[in-house]
């Protein structure tokens, strides 16, 4: 477990099976208990590196497909702000 918030941080445990479900990839595995869990493969060391994150070797902070999620995000905040201003949001009456 690498995701340092979860209470199984540093544990270490057999994986079971590695699929995608509710729209994620996820790691099956046995608890200590014998019981079967699951946990997004982004919080284990199960999925493998980002090829850019590991080229890039900190030297970048920001992945291409992320700014440009972003750059879509505040295109669509700011048409909404227009939107607001000029009296064509869909809250207006």
């Amino acid at each position: 477990m690498t995701h340092p918030f979860h209470p199984l941080y540093g544990r270490e445990f057999r994986l079971v099976d590695f699929r995608r479900a509710w729209g994620e990839e996820r790691v099956y595995f046995h608890t200590e208990h014998g019981e079967l869990a699951r946990l997004p493969a982004g919080w284990t060391n199960a999925k493998p590196e980002d090829a850019f994150v590991a080229l890039a070797a900190g030297r970048c902070r920001f992945r291409v497909d992320d700014l440009l999620r972003l750059a879509d995000l505040v295109q669509q905040v700011r048409e909404g702000v227009a939107a607001q201003r000029s009296g064509t949001g869909s809250d207006h009456v």
